[in-house]
């Protein structure tokens, strides 16, 4: 198993307990993209992570990886599952999807 697939499932173990907010692990330099949903956009920089990653739209809001699958040296795809209920309109929002992590240099 790489040091990439160890550092995504400890950050997708951080995100499941809640912890949005810890961020030891990313280059000052990082980029989130998030290409589709209700909130697409780029994110970049660690203000920009936390910008990314915050759910305007919804309450109670809960992630969790269900699988990680290294794809080569640079890339973790994770497929991820997430429950939650729209802030304004208190829908359930029950859904799957699917995201990769993209490494610049191989750990």
């Amino acid at each position: 198993m790489s040091a990439n697939l160890d550092l995504v499932r400890s950050i997708y173990a951080a995100i499941e307990r809640g912890d949005f907010a810890s961020s030891e692990w990313a280059d000052p330099d990082i980029e989130r993209v998030v290409v589709d949903g209700p909130e697409p956009g780029t994110f970049t920089g660690l203000a920009g992570l936390a910008e990314g990653m915050r759910t305007r739209d919804m309450e109670d809001f809960r992630a969790e990886a269900e699988e990680c699958r290294e794809l080569d040296a640079e890339r973790v795809l994770v497929l991820t599952y997430g429950v939650g209920r729209g802030k304004r309109s208190g829908v359930p929002v029950d859904a799957r999807g699917a995201g990769f992590s993209r490494f610049t240099t191989a750990r």
